[in-house]
């Protein structure tokens, strides 16, 4: 392999993940596996298709390109739109039988007016507003709006959603709990107006893991299946409440290779505002590697890992290099692999300990890898 940074998907992790959440969850629930952001990064195709293999039946998506794409590849499963369509494009979302999220009646009835010339079924799921204050249509309003959808003859209302606010950040549950009960009141109130809706869903990898009583017609799984916790909250919660073995396998590894040797004297200052200077005789890693391709430019107490060993980050982050010490690694030459994220022997660098080194979460350090940068799967 010649690429200078790479992505390793693991496609045993992948589908272990997927197994784990086939023993929660119970037929007839349906599993639809997020992989929206690249899959959280993760590559879209590449674990589309092993999450497919691995026995999820739907997938999400948050845009119609990520959709088009996965429709291109040959992909037949339900596709799920989560985010907004613009109205030039929704006959598109037609001709691909997508599912997509509904909530503004201007989107409803250029839908109407789509299927009604074209007589193609469109297949739309409501999205209650429950605490969050994104996207979504209240509960007052929600009869008036499924009455204005189930007026055309070709749009059906095939799912109820909602999205918790507060699920994951915390193990007080008490707010989500009250979201899930403006859901059931919500869904109860459509069946006594007459209006059936076929798949209820609400349940995000938190409320999956740790509340059976969310999982309704299908779970929207999405980091999880790529076998990071929501939080460390969320594994709080689990180890306190549960007992059954659930286990998440981290499916991500992120490489590059060293570009340059070199030896730097004492007092010399590395990288660029001079914000490091060395103390001793150092030598030197040079990695084509830098914030452009998604490595933060905020980290600069981090380390990765050569030779199963930890080097530390040397001065400022680049667009396009890094610079780490490798004056205890006197066998790392150039060409030698280097670990970002991932493990190195018996070392290990998660997706959660960059995050904290970049003040964020693991969602965002998988998600900002550069789509552009290949993704392989691997055993």
């Amino acid at each position: 392999m010649n690429e200078l940074t790479w992505v390793e998907i693991s496609k045993n992790a992948l589908q272990n993940n997927i197994r784990q959440f086939h023993n929660i969850i119970t037929p007839p629930t349906l599993l639809c596996a997020c992989v929206k952001a690249n899959a959280y990064g993760h590559g879209l195709l590449e674990s589309a298709n092993i999450l497919l293999g691995a026995g999820a039946g739907w997938l999400s998506v948050n845009a119609l390109y990520e959709a088009r794409c996965l429709r291109a590849a040959g992909i037949t499963a339900p596709l799920y739109i989560l985010g907004y369509v613009h109205d030039d494009d929704l006959a598109e979302v037609v001709d691909l039988d997508c599912r997509l999220i509904v909530y503004n009646n201007e989107t409803i009835n250029k839908i109407g007016a789509i299927t009604d010339r074209t007589q193609k079924t469109a297949r739309v799921h409501i999205k209650l507003e429950t605490g969050t204050h994104r996207q979504g249509i209240s509960p007052h309003d929600l009869i008036d709006f499924a009455r204005r959808a189930a007026q055309f003859q070709n749009i059906v209302i095939e799912g109820l959603a909602t999205h918790f606010a507060d699920i994951e950040d915390t193990t007080d549950h008490s707010f989500a709990e009250m979201q899930l009960a403006r859901f059931k009141k919500s869904a109860a109130a459509l069946d006594d107006a007459g209006i059936h809706v076929p798949i209820k869903h609400c349940a995000n990898s938190a409320a999956t893991i740790l509340f059976p009583t969310t999982h309704f017609s299908m779970v929207r799984v999405g980091i999880a299946c790529y076998g990071m916790w929501p939080s460390n909250e969320t594994y709080v919660s689990y180890v306190k409440e549960r007992k059954n073995n659930f286990t998440l396998i981290p499916g991500l590894t992120w490489k590059t290779r060293i570009a340059q040797v070199k030896d730097v004297p004492a007092g010399e200052y590395i990288g660029y505002g001079r914000t490091y200077r060395t103390s001793h005789t150092t030598k030197l890693a040079v990695l084509p590697v830098g914030y452009y391709d998604g490595y933060d430019r905020g980290v600069s107490c981090g380390h990765v890992l050569i030779h199963g060993k930890r080097a530390a980050i040397r001065g400022r982050i680049c667009m396009n290099i890094l610079m780490v010490e490798i004056t205890d690694i006197p066998e790392a030459r150039v060409g030698d692999e280097v670990v970002l994220i991932g493990r190195s022997h018996e070392e290990s660098i998660t997706a959660e300990q960059f995050a904290r080194w970049a003040g964020t979460i693991n969602y965002e350090v998988t998600t900002r890898i550069n789509d552009r940068i290949p993704r392989i799967v691997v055993p």
